[in-house]
Parts: structure tokens; sequence; C-alpha cells
């Protein structure tokens, strides 16, 4: 994978690290989160605080010469970056990649390792209990997204709603896990582990 400068932080990394800001015909800064937009490019590292720097010290006016940076750009760039990982969750459904429902899930693994593990935010918790030990009786310690709703999930899964999901490992789980690498730097991606952390 490529690599790319931080206009912020001043290091590089790879593209799965950074976002990329292009200037609209407008003239306004607009995430390129899949990298698909013309024009020059700016890259900030995949993080809050970088993107909020990004605009407090005009890095990226200049870095796009002289583009207008809108309000909430951080807002933004969450809910693109959002919207592409469940975007991977569709797409792994119709590979044949997304096993959902509490009996689909268990039995999925307990015949594979996953790529990732998809718990509803507004899930009950004794369900994913279950699950959680289950995993880890078998598997050790597996990523979890934990930080879509049902609702947003199902949407994307094609269905009502979605609580419990596996991502089989492939190019969808692997594309969903460096989106959701990136979205760790916005949101917290299982808020019921940190809960757990903090309690």
């Amino acid at each position: 994978m490529r690599e790319r400068r931080c206009i912020v932080r001043g290091t590089s990394g790879p593209e799965s690290g950074l976002i990329r800001f292009v200037a609209d015909p407008e003239g306004n800064v607009v995430p390129d989160i899949a990298v698909k937009l013309p024009g020059r490019g700016a890259w900030v590292s995949a993080d809050r605080i970088s993107v909020d720097l990004a605009i407090k010290k005009g890095k990226l006016a200049r870095a796009l010469e002289g583009a207008k940076t809108p309000a909430g750009l951080a807002d933004d760039v969450e809910k693109l970056l959002a919207a592409r990982a469940l975007s991977f969750v569709g797409l792994a459904r119709k590979a044949g990649a997304l096993a959902a429902g509490m009996d689909a899930v268990r039995l999925s693994l307990k015949a594979e390792r996953p790529a990732w593990r998809i718990e509803a935010s507004d899930g009950a918790a004794d369900g994913r209990g279950k699950l959680d030990r289950l995993a880890a009786a078998k598997w050790g310690e597996i990523p979890v997204a934990g930080c879509f709703t049902a609702a947003e999930l199902g949407q994307a899964a094609g269905r009502d709603s979605v609580v419990h999901a596996v991502l089989s490992n492939g190019p969808q789980g692997r594309a969903f896990g460096e989106v959701m690498t990136r979205l760790s730097g916005f949101r917290i991606i299982d808020p019921a582990t940190k809960a757990g952390e903090s309690g």
C-alpha cells in the first residue's frame, strides 16, 4: 500500500491510516474516503484530533489552495466512514461472506474463525454475552464492531434489523477492517467493551 504524509503531524504512513481531502468545484474541502475524487489531495491522519487541527491551523486551506473548510468536517468524515463500513457489510452479504442472526452466528463461530464479529449497539447484553463467551473459548480475541444500531445493520444486510453477525475472512472482511481502523479515530468502535472496562 502506498504511503502518504500527514500535513498535520508531518509523519508518513500507509493510505489506510489517513484521510484524503480535496477541493470540490465550489472551493469547499470535502473528504475523499474512497480516494477516487479528482484533483490535488491533502492527507490527514485518520483521527478527529488531526482533522480538527488541520482546520484550526489552516493546513487544509493552504494545502488545497485556499479552499474553504466547512464546520463539522470531522463529523462528516465519521459519517462517511461509517457508511462505507456498512456498505461492505452489504457486499459481504451478497458474496455469502456474512452470517447474520444468533443461530447463524453461533454455527459460523463453531466452524471457522471470522474476520470480524458485529454486534448491534442497541442489542441485548445477554445475547451478546453468550456469543462473547463462545468466540473467546473457540478462537480467543476477535475484533468486534459494536458501534452500529440494529436498524443500520439491517438496512445494510437487506433485513429489518440485525443484532448479531460475523464477517468471514476475505476481501470484504479485509476492506471492512481497514475502514473500521480509520473509523476508530472518530468514534469508539465497541462501546460495550469500553463500558465494561470503565465499570
